[in-house]
């Protein structure tokens, strides 16, 4: 069974930066893609980026494009978001996910992982 946890979250000016992290607790982190998340009280939960389990492909929602970066460090098991120029509308519950084990890329969909973390809040104040 595979556990997620993220870390990061905070309050951050408009402007700001903050980076998430994502703990893996399996053993074969190298074998899944890894997903970020967001939702607010008022919107479903929204597709941010994500990285494929070898790392050679990332992608972005067109809202944070240019501004967050997704990354991985498999030798520490972790998943990162850093997110720059934030915006009030950044404000959210960001949650990791994970799927695999398997050679998976490009996954938008909520649907198409296994594991979720219990998310970590975001907070941007303009």
């Amino acid at each position: 069974q595979v556990q997620l946890a993220e870390s990061g979250g905070g309050l951050v000016q408009a402007g700001g930066s903050l980076r998430l992290s994502c703990v893996h607790s399996g053993r074969m982190f190298t074998g899944y893609s890894m997903g970020w998340f967001r939702q607010t009280p008022e919107k479903e939960r929204e597709f941010v980026a994500s990285i494929a389990w070898n790392g050679e492909s990332t992608y972005y929602s067109d809202s944070v494009k240019g501004r967050f970066t997704v990354s991985r460090d498999n030798a520490k098991r972790t998943a990162y978001l850093q997110m720059n120029s934030l915006k009030p509308e950044d404000t959210a519950v960001y949650f990791c996910a994970a799927k695999g084990p398997g050679p998976t890329w490009g996954m938008m969909s909520s649907d198409e992982y296994d594991y979720w973390g219990q998310g970590t809040q975001v907070t941007v104040s303009s």
